[in-house]
């Protein structure tokens, strides 16, 4: 059997759409159709789309009546023309080879009467839920709507399983409610490698802000022997050591959302004691590249951050005025080894700035590490909205296991959270 099998041997304890008799019922699925578009509006990745093909396939082979619901952006409970997601029905329609219906609301009786005279085979898609304010305040009475449109509730957003909203927590209390396909595959990866990974089993964690991070850190600390650092956090653990980091970002003291202080210095310290205690390896970055951050005025009169003056052969200390952004050539080559030995490996976050050319190859030579091990029969996972678009930019995304279609939901597993979509789901017989 192969690794990758080993792993999707693993059995979730929640309930899926094969668990119930679904047909020729009418189904709600929660999906996550939060794609990005350009500036016209044209989608410019479907990877979420395509993640829900397998669960409304299925659906349909059982001449079920299939209802989609998702948010788009965070329109903070108004109508925004931006936020409508009649762009995502001509592209499933397309993906499908059928008809897509789509309302212009969510909820009230003309959905109602659409939901209600759809027939077995048809496919109907309802206007992006965060119009409404009451979706993320998960109100009853807006839950219950929802729950009016159909006879069974299926969840197979993962990327939206850490919120309890009124689609993904308070409809529960109103419908049969399972796990889809791509909520089903989420757990099956990111549990079964936690719980029993291959070794040596390497974490990467890249992105701005070690605050953003330090819990899953500490989390992935227990269970890994090699941790890797890149990307701005890095120069938060790398000042606490006296490390020259010059303009780079460091975090001091903040506040978080909860408007609890957070001591990003002393959490960094703690988190090198804990790799020493636990015998793991947790390796920040020996070079870097450098840039000086100059801001400028564009046609349009916005001021803007670009950078000056790269020195792109990797520095080991940063200059005062330069910050550092990306992973110099021998980080890159001892990060590379690291990987390549691993039987698993979980990444989470950018080496630098990868959307700026010169500053991208650090997250080039993960993203073809990660290749790499996936080809000598290792596990890769890929998690976290940055990390996955660096792979698809650079063209690696074929040769990893598994991406991962949840950013946060994702961070908050590997921290061993309780995720509220998923825990509200029907269990498995005993």
């Amino acid at each position: 059997m192969s690794a990758q099998n080993m792993v999707m041997g693993k059995t979730i304890s929640k309930k899926t759409i094969e668990d119930i008799d679904v047909s020729g019922k009418r189904v709600l699925i929660r999906v996550d159709f939060n794609v990005p578009q350009d500036a016209d509006g044209r989608i410019t990745d479907d990877r979420r789309i395509k993640g829900a093909l397998p669960t409304i396939e299925y659906l349909l082979s059982k001449n079920c009546a299939v209802i989609l619901m998702s948010h788009m952006g965070r329109p903070k409970g108004q109508v925004h023309d931006k936020y409508r997601l009649d762009q995502v029905r001509v592209r499933l329609s397309e993906l499908l080879g059928r008809d897509v219906f789509k309302t212009a609301d969510c909820i009230g009786d003309i959905v109602w009467e659409k939901a209600n005279a759809l027939q077995s085979g048809q496919i109907l898609l309802l206007e992006n839920l965060r119009f409404h304010s009451e979706e993320e305040e998960n109100d009853p009475e807006f839950a219950k709507k929802l729950a009016g449109l159909a006879d069974v509730y299926v969840n197979d957003a993962f990327g939206t399983a850490h919120r309890a909203h009124a689609s993904t927590e308070g409809i529960t209390k109103y419908l049969p409610s399972v796990a889809g396909f791509l909520m089903e595959k989420e757990i099956q990866f990111l549990s079964g490698i936690l719980e029993n990974p291959g070794r040596p089993f390497v974490a990467i964690i890249g992105g701005a802000k070690v605050s953003d991070k330090i819990k899953v850190i500490d989390s992935l600390l227990d269970k890994v022997d090699v941790l890797l650092i890149g990307g701005a956090m890095a120069y938060t653990f790398l000042k606490e050591q006296g490390v020259a980091v010059g303009a780079s970002l460091v975090e001091g003291v903040i506040e978080d959302k909860k408007g609890q202080k957070v001591d990003c210095p002393a959490l960094a310290r703690q988190a090198i004691e804990k790799a020493k205690t636990n015998n793991s390896r947790l390796l920040l970055p020996v070079d870097h590249i450098q840039a000086k951050p100059v801001k400028e005025m564009d046609a349009g009169g916005h001021e803007k951050l670009v950078w000056k003056e790269a020195s792109l052969n990797g520095v080991k200390d940063i200059q005062e005025g330069f910050a550092g952004v990306d992973i110099g050539p021998e980080t890159s080559r001892i990060y590379a080894e690291e990987i390549q030995k691993a039987k698993t490996v979980i990444w989470n976050g950018p080496m630098g700035i990868f959307e700026e050319k010169p500053f991208s190859k650090g997250t080039l030579e993960v993203a073809r590490a990660c290749a790499a091990t996936s080809e000598q029969g290792g596990i890769t996972v890929v998690g976290g909205g940055d990390s996955v678009a660096a792979v698809e930019s650079l063209g690696y995304s074929q040769k990893i296991t598994h991406i991962s279609t949840g950013g946060g939901a994702a961070l908050e597993l590997l921290e061993g959270k309780t995720l509220p979509g998923l825990a509200v789901l029907e269990d498995k017989d005993a």
